[in-house]
């Protein structure tokens, strides 16, 4: 077996290493724990990163040490507690007997373990074989506080990224209290930052916001109980000249779909620390003595040759180890959703034609969205109930769906099992079952409440409902939704000293129904939803391969959405519709050929009432459905590289290409056209330049070369929101 660590027991060194990148850490004086590089692979160290002993004002030395160029307050390090001298962000705060949260966690011991360990209960990359991996465990210990701490990091054979994860256990005989516990700690020396982030809101997610890291600290968090459409659990830290394709940038991702806060502080001498994890706020653990505490996981990606460097390291590790199942690498099915189409107002016999309609157009799933349970008119009940409303279907679902097979289509179903309605048999039997604080009304939210999942009673009642429907066997996909942010945090299944438990248990709870449910029915392919995209994470795709990218299906708007999305986020992961004009969301009409190119971009869907489109319009999706079905194994699983920016100016261009470079799909976007117009340049990039590339269209030859070095003009514009797909495949 190939090893990946090394550690140099003289001057206590430990090297993770591959062909791609070097992560090295040092038990430095004190047994504090050091960082000392991450980065481009080296093939030895000598000794060049041992921190300079400099004597600061204001910075603390060790007990009991003369030497007072040595400070925690400077040094580099790998974690960190407080009350020990360093006053930069703490990673972790416990609570102890006697009131203090002061810790000095020192090196105990190591071990180096093949492969890659899952994480127990919580979503994490894995690996398929033990070679591929190697995880060092370094553990640290507060002796004074009883306290142990495990800090795991696993490296891959063949990628740029680095995993990470905290587990603390309490060798006291006493309990304690965690108010943070970071899952990752990383300082890094003196050079200037862009901070890159995707903050956004609903409807309007994952924009791409790049800003100059100064003094200080920056906080990028959610505190509404889920990974949020506000603020991704992502974040990037660049070189100022760093762009796509050139210059050193690191990616950190947290795999976790609850709160999390993603800190960074930029110290009094330049350098920066990053600390990732749960956020500590609304968060405290009691440990009794003898027990764990496991955090989430993080992956950290280092990238030399640019941002789309970066995104495809994250792209292949998230498609590839940590999404799984039947369908992790299987062509999606092409969908239509009738929820644009109709909304609550529905029964089997106006759904039919849509059928009928899927089947002639070529497209291969239908997909019935909410208001088929309970007695569900609109947003206001039965969330909760999951049985058949038997007015919309009197002879039950089992039926309609019967018939969505005999025309050769598979059949999906919408659920939203963590809310609850306030008009719904299983409030009116289970009060408590709600999340609501003692004597206070809890908060509505679409005419919703959130279930307490975190308790095993609430999650077998859910569980059982969707059971009873999934067992009769004729559901092909689950779309699972959640359509409001978590207030009113408190569990009655909890004494009044911990229930800054709940937010966490809820999400642990979340992911025991998740593992359990796509474990039972692997045949389904399940599909995340929060609001669209209020839950788009690394843990998600754990559980979930894809994830309904945002409910806003504005083919402009989706460039934006797409486009910063895809700085983590593989094609496979995103789904994307197709939905009528004028745009339900925006107001927008774009032309039919654009909505289908944004759409094809990602896994293809449409969001509209097929039988409402005139007989051009069905001609242009039958003409769309079969383009991509030839083009989806390279959309869905191709190498995706982003060429122009919606941010930055009015073009967008993005590109598909296959490992070997024989194969290339290139989307281009105009959004406004203007009276004097420029004419739009496409180059692309990274190709293999002796290719000879055939222009699927127009049997136009070129080579690669021309491709990436002269490009080509296109067509100028002739009105507002136009598209352009290029595909080439090469003939030598």
């Amino acid at each position: 077996m190939a090893h990946y660590i090394s550690y140099d027991a003289e001057t206590q060194v430990f090297h993770l290493r591959n062909e791609h990148i070097s992560y090295l850490l040092s038990v430095e004086e004190g047994g504090l724990l050091s960082h000392l590089y991450f980065g481009t692979r080296i093939e030895q160290y000598h000794g060049q990163r041992k921190y300079p002993r400099i004597d600061r004002g204001f910075s603390g030395n060790l007990p009991d040490s003369l030497e007072r160029g040595y400070s925690p307050d400077t040094l580099l390090r790998e974690y960190s507690g407080t009350g020990e001298g360093d006053y930069r962000i703490p990673a972790i705060l416990v609570s102890q007997e006697n009131g203090s949260q002061a810790t000095r966690f020192v090196y105990d011991r190591y071990e180096i373990i093949p492969g890659k360990p899952l994480l127990e209960g919580l979503p994490s990359a894995y690996i398929v074989t033990e070679d591929e991996a190697e995880t060092l465990v370094v553990t640290l210990v507060d002796a004074y506080a009883g306290l142990e701490l495990a800090l795991s990091y696993t490296i891959y054979a063949d990628r740029s990224a680095i995993t990470r994860s905290v587990n603390l256990r309490n060798i006291s005989t006493k309990p304690v209290t965690i108010d943070k516990i970071a899952s990752l700690a990383l300082d890094l020396p003196a050079q200037d930052f862009d901070l890159i982030s995707l903050p956004g809101a609903h409807v309007n997610e994952r924009h791409i916001n790049r800003q100059s890291l100064s003094y200080g600290q920056t906080r990028l968090a959610s505190r509404r109980g889920t990974s949020s459409h506000q603020m991704n659990n992502t974040m990037i830290l660049a070189q100022p000249q760093t762009d796509e394709f050139n210059g050193e940038a690191y990616g950190f991702a947290l795999v976790y779909s609850g709160n999390h806060a993603l800190e960074i502080e930029r110290d009094q001498i330049q350098q920066t620390r990053v600390v990732i994890g749960i956020n500590e706020e609304l968060f405290a653990w009691q440990l009794a003595s003898g027990e764990n505490f496991q955090t989430p996981e993080v992956i950290m990606v280092y990238a030399n040759k640019g941002l789309n460097q970066m995104s495809q390291t994250f792209h292949g590790l998230i498609r590839d180890r940590v999404a799984r199942g039947k369908h992790q690498h299987a062509l999606r099915p092409i969908l239509v959703n009738n929820w644009e189409a109709t909304y609550f107002d529905f029964n089997e016999e106006k759904l039919r034609p849509i059928v009928d309609e899927a089947k002639n157009l070529g497209i291969e799933m239908f997909v019935l969205d909410d208001g088929w349970f309970g007695h569900r008119d609109n947003d206001d009940s039965s969330l909760g109930d999951w049985f058949v409303d038997n007015r919309k279907f009197p002879k039950g679902i089992r039926q309609f769906a019967d018939y969505v097979h005999q025309q050769d289509l598979k059949f999906g179903l919408w659920f939203e099992p963590e809310m609850i309605s306030e008009d719904s048999e299983l409030l009116r039997n289970h009060p408590d079952y709600r999340l609501a604080v003692p004597g206070r009304t809890p908060y509505p939210s679409r005419q919703q409440f959130v279930l307490d999942i975190g308790r095993k009673e609430v999650r077998d009642n859910v569980i059982a409902q969707i059971e009873s429907i999934l067992d009769e066997g004729y559901i092909d996909y689950i779309k699972w939704d959640m359509n409001r942010h978590i207030s009113d945090i408190y569990s009655p299944s909890l004494p009044s000293d911990r229930q800054g438990e709940v937010l966490h248990r809820y999400t642990l709870g979340l992911y025991e129904m998740l593992e359990h449910l796509t474990t039972k029915y692997p045949d389904i392919l399940w599909e995340g939803c929060s609001g669209g995209g209020g839950r788009f994470d690394v843990g998600f795709a754990y559980y979930m391969p894809q994830s309904w990218t945002s409910d806003n299906t504005d083919a402009i708007a989706r460039l934006n959405i797409q486009y910063g999305t895809s700085l983590f986020y593989p094609t496979s992961l995103m789904t994307s519709h197709v939905s009528a004009v004028p745009n339900h969301q925006t107001g927008r009409i774009t032309p039919f050929d654009t909505r289908g190119d944004v759409a094809m971009s990602g896994v293809l869907g449409y969001e509209l009432d097929l039988t409402q489109l005139s007989k051009a319009e069905k001609d242009l999706v039958k003409a769309q459905v079969a383009v991509y079905k030839d083009i989806r194994p390279l959309v869905q699983y191709g190498n995706f590289t982003r060429l122009e920016s919606p941010f930055e100016g009015n073009e967008t261009a993005w590109m598909f290409t296959n490992d070997d470079k024989s194969e290339i799909l290139v989307f281009t976007f105009g959004v406004l056209n203007t009276a004097q117009q420029s004419i739009h340049q496409v180059k692309l990039r990274g190709l293999q330049s002796d290719k000879v590339y055939e222009n699927v269209a127009t049997k136009e030859v070129v080579t690669g070369s021309e491709l990436e070095w002269m490009g080509w003009y296109e067509a100028p514009m002739k009105e507002d929101f136009v598209s352009h797909r290029y595909h080439f495949k090469a003939i030598n």
